[in-house]
């Protein structure tokens, strides 16, 4: 496994629509090594979650999460913020359950030291392909909702502060704990 270099913020590869992984590529070597580089560098930079775009590979897929899964265990709804497995997602399709949208503290490793309040859909659907090429569907809510739209965001050229209505609550990191989180610590959990 190798750790990956993450595009920031200006690299054209990060405002493009990336293409789709076809679904009899996802098991190949070249697919599954990509998939095991994306975690590691998702933990190097100690993020929640990562694009392929952001490692420069215009493909629809992501990983995600904050441990690994339990042997067998099947994702069928994400809703421990805490306790988010590592999800792999490729070409998800992903649609609002309801109409609650709420603001929450995104970051962003294409975008270091920088946080905002950026409003999600609180409940999500997700329908997509998983590592082993199966098509899978499942629910979030909370953090992993929120964490999921982020990343898929990615793949379709969007930064976090492009959902932003206002830049107002943009903000470095140390302003953010300073100011926003009443802590200079970090134990805040934002989206990536």
């Amino acid at each position: 496994m190798a750790i990956l270099k993450v595009a920031r913020m200006g690299h054209p590869v990060l405002r493009a629509k990336a293409a789709p992984v076809p679904p009899t590529q996802i098991r190949s070597p070249g697919v599954q090594r990509l998939i095991d580089d994306m975690f590691e560098t998702m933990r190097e930079y100690s993020g929640i979650g990562l694009a392929a775009p952001q490692i420069h590979q215009s493909f629809r897929l992501f990983v995600a999460g904050l441990r690994k899964p339990e042997e067998g265990e099947k994702i069928e709804a994400l809703d421990d913020d805490d306790n988010m497995p590592f999800i792999v997602v490729i070409n998800p399709e992903i649609s609002a359950i309801g109409d609650t949208v709420k603001e929450g503290w995104e970051g962003c490793l294409s975008i270091p030291d920088i946080r905002g309040l950026v409003p999600r859909a609180t409940n999500i659907k997700v329908s997509a392909y998983n590592r082993n090429g199966e098509k899978v569907t499942f629910t979030a809510s909370g953090l992993s909702a929120r964490v999921i739209q982020h990343e898929t965001d990615h793949l379709d050229g969007v930064l976090f502060f492009d959902r932003m209505p206002t830049l107002e609550s943009l903000a470095f990191m140390d302003e953010y704990r300073r100011f926003w989180t009443g802590s200079d610590e970090d134990g805040e959990e934002d989206a990536e």
